[in-house]
């Protein structure tokens, strides 16, 4: 039966596009969906302020009348000049195991790309770092994060069939919570406060977080400039990402260092308990009863941290504020009962990230993988 592709062009159909990666792997033990509502602001042209500087494409691919493929074509134009090149990205891609399928909706995004003057092609990359990147190339057996996109083994083999090789890889580790700081974390904040004029900023109502909300996400462009791929969040961008993710924060896992003098924020830790096995138990929606294992799993114990988002300055980079961050949450991780925490996807050649880990049991537990093919015009 014949591969039919087809584009995605009116808003009732995202959800289709959307809701086949939850159907694709319903039954899958360490699948993590996400919620639909949030991915269908992020598809949304009128809705995501990225589609200011990007553009992108949807295609599903038919097999009959049966969905069998997905995939998102996008050009980030800011991040081309940022980077000074011509590439597309493929994003939101998932298929059944079938190379039909796989070489259907990797034509059709290729030729989208060439036809818009592109050169090459990367990803599973998405608008901006905020959305989920890399695919899962090993660890396949734990659940993801909130922040990662879980896929099965064959899709690798299906990109290097297509002639996909790699671009970049990201390293996810599991933080064993250490019982007290670790005595060297002690004396490092301690030095490091007093030498830089820093201390520690907590906060115990949310409306108290809303004057520094603009400073998280300008620290954040500071900080992942000079990394992979990198988009610069525009102002809009920052306001949509703040109303989306403020609200939901729980404010004992959040840590900030500013300077003394002018309460500038210099380093930043955005920690949430684990919500994989309450989106789970969710299954893409909030509503009717999504959001109760959701609430419980926010404001609840668990086993579980993520390490959500992490930065500092550039120019406080190598100077202990890492440090000073665990130094005021390892305390409040064991006071909640965390016993291990999840990192972020690392960038394997970001020594700087990796560094933090030196005083701590960590594992590599998981790698996904930028791809990247030249295309020809």
């Amino acid at each position: 039966m014949a591969i039919i592709i087809q584009e995605i062009t009116a808003k009732a159909d995202l959800k289709k596009f959307i809701t086949f990666n939850i159907k694709l792997y319903e039954g899958n033990s360490y699948h993590v969906p996400g919620l639909v509502e949030d991915e269908l602001m992020t598809l949304d042209k009128d809705r995501n302020p990225a589609f200011e500087f990007s553009e992108a494409i949807y295609f599903l691919a038919y097999k009959g009348n049966e969905i069998v493929g997905r995939i998102a074509g996008i050009i980030n134009h800011r991040a081309n000049e940022t980077w000074n090149q011509k590439y597309a990205r493929f994003s939101f891609m998932d298929f059944i195991d079938d190379p039909e399928v796989s070489d259907a909706l990797f034509d059709a995004v290729e030729k989208w790309a060439v036809n818009k003057g592109m050169n090459g092609i990367q990803g599973p990359l998405g608008f901006t770092d905020l959305d989920h990147e890399g695919l899962l190339v090993w660890g396949f057996d734990l659940p993801g994060t909130m922040a990662t996109a879980y896929s099965f083994p064959y899709y690798q083999e299906h990109l290097a069939r297509l002639g996909y090789v790699k671009d970049q890889d990201w390293h996810e580790f599991q933080i064993q919570m250490p019982k007290e700081v670790p005595e060297k974390h002690k004396r490092i904040s301690e030095i490091v406060m007093q030498k830089y004029g820093l201390k520690i900023k907590k906060f115990k109502r949310i409306k108290d977080i809303w004057p520094y909300a603009k400073k998280i996400f300008q620290l954040w462009n500071e900080a992942y400039k000079p990394l992979y791929g990198y988009s610069e969040l525009s102002p809009k961008q920052i306001d949509y990402y703040i109303k989306m993710y403020i609200p939901m924060l729980r404010l004992e896992l959040i840590t900030l260092i500013v300077r003394e003098e002018d309460d500038a924020v210099v380093g930043l830790a955005i920690t949430l308990p684990s919500l994989s096995k309450a989106l789970k138990k969710a299954k893409g929606y909030l509503l009717p009863f999504g959001w109760i294992p959701l609430l419980k799993a926010l404001y609840g114990k668990g086993d579980v941290v993520d390490l959500y988002i992490m930065g500092v300055l550039p120019e406080y980079q190598n100077k202990g504020v890492n440090a000073l961050l665990f130094y005021d949450l390892i305390p409040i991780f064991n006071k909640i009962g965390y016993k291990y925490a999840e990192s972020n996807p690392e960038l394997e050649l970001n020594t700087k990230v990796q560094s933090q880990w030196e005083y701590f049991d960590t594992k590599h537990v998981r790698t996904r993988r930028a791809f990247i093919k030249k295309l020809a015009r």
